[in-house]
């Protein structure tokens, strides 16, 4: 516990998860100051951005705690760390994952920097997760919901923003989180969880992409090079999707549904194959680069360990070896199904999240 029972500051988004560690933190004897933080406006409209309801469950959250609640505006930080880096790598043709950039960019360093100035020792979240400390160390721990464990969004923290975090939430399974948010009667009980880019929240992901970069429409072509159809853009799809590709079963083909395989960025071609088992959307093997180690070292390599490409995917046995200066090769036990560059994949040794890496090319 902090010395100062208001020496805590908790970001709170007006959801369930971040009102019930408000709750928690009240419990245990302190007074956390409240923040909840806005990070976008280009679109601030009640067709497609919440920020001024959550912002309202906020407030009725901290009135039945009886918490001081401080609203603060990061659009320019997400602007420039997040959103212009997510806009960047969709334009070279990857799939990025903003959510871990913004974790890294906003919620633990330009909220962190504002707790401080504020006079706080620490900050708190609703993540699913848990911090230990191991001979001076932070290690960075799966939550105890597996389902709900958002360590792989979290991978890039250093030794310093997770000495100065705090995630109530990690010992608890959703299912309770729920049931103590009714039992104690908080205002965001009931509210459904977000879904969507961190803080742009849910929208129609083409229709929000076309507001920033031209769509250029190409060829559809199966991998021995029959023409099936057209695509909007290479941007608006990812490799292993199977919506929208508008195709059905053309080409005499098996009549099993098409998934992306490929993208040809130089001739501005769709590549897709039949089948979930097509042995194109398939990779023993991947690189990684911009790595981050939690621990703030590089472990000894090669590394025998777990890993996940995906959010919510089961850590999968891996070996990790250097391969290049700032690189790492990715060799699974098993091939692992699309593979994509501009992902992250995030290394454990059991339930420690050792770091991770962002996808450079699969193979």
């Amino acid at each position: 516990m902090s010395r100062r029972p208001d020496a805590i500051v908790l970001g709170l988004s007006g959801g369930v998860d971040s009102s019930v560690a408000a709750l928690l933190l009240r419990q245990q004897g302190s007074l956390p100051q409240c923040v909840f933080m806005k990070n976008w406006e280009e679109d601030d409209s009640a067709d497609y951005c919440s920020a001024a309801a959550d912002l309202a469950d906020a407030t009725a959250v901290c009135t039945a705690l009886g918490l001081r609640l401080r609203s603060v505006n990061f659009a320019a930080e997400y602007w420039d760390r997040v959103f212009a880096y997510f806009l960047g790598e969709h334009r070279a043709g990857r799939t990025p994952n903003p959510d871990v950039i913004c974790n890294r960019e906003i919620k633990f360093k330009a909220f962190l920097d504002y707790a401080r100035s504020l006079g706080a020792e620490q900050i708190a979240t609703g993540h699913y997760a848990r911090i230990d400390l191991q001979d001076g160390r932070c290690r960075l721990l799966t939550a105890r919901d597996r389902v709900k464990d958002q360590t792989y969004f979290l991978y890039m923290l250093d030794q310093q923003q997770l000495g100065a975090s705090r995630f109530p939430l990690g010992a608890m399974l959703k299912s309770e989180v729920r049931a103590l948010a009714r039992r104690a009667a908080v205002p965001t009980a009931t509210k459904r969880d977000s879904t969507g880019i961190c803080f742009i929240g849910e929208r129609r992901f083409k229709e929000f992409l076309q507001r920033y970069l031209p769509a250029q429409p190409g060829e559809i072509r199966s991998a021995e090079g029959t023409l099936l159809g057209q695509h909007d853009g290479l941007m608006y799809y990812t490799l292993g999707q199977r919506q929208g590709l508008r195709i059905g079963g053309r080409a005499g083909g098996s009549g099993a549904p098409w998934y992306v395989a490929a993208k040809d960025l130089t001739n501005n071609v769709l590549m897709v194959v039949q089948g979930h088992d097509h042995p194109l959307l398939y990779s023993p093997a991947l690189t990684a680069e911009a790595l981050h180690w939690v621990a703030g070292e590089v472990p000894p390599l090669p590394l025998a360990c777990q890993a996940k490409i995906r959010y919510r995917q089961p850590a999968q046995s891996c070996t990790v070896e250097a391969v290049a200066a700032g690189r790492v090769r990715v060799s699974f036990d098993q091939p692992q199904c699309a593979v994509t560059p501009g992902q992250s994949v995030v290394l454990y040794a059991g339930e420690e999240c050792l770091g991770g890496g962002v996808i450079a090319a699969a193979g």
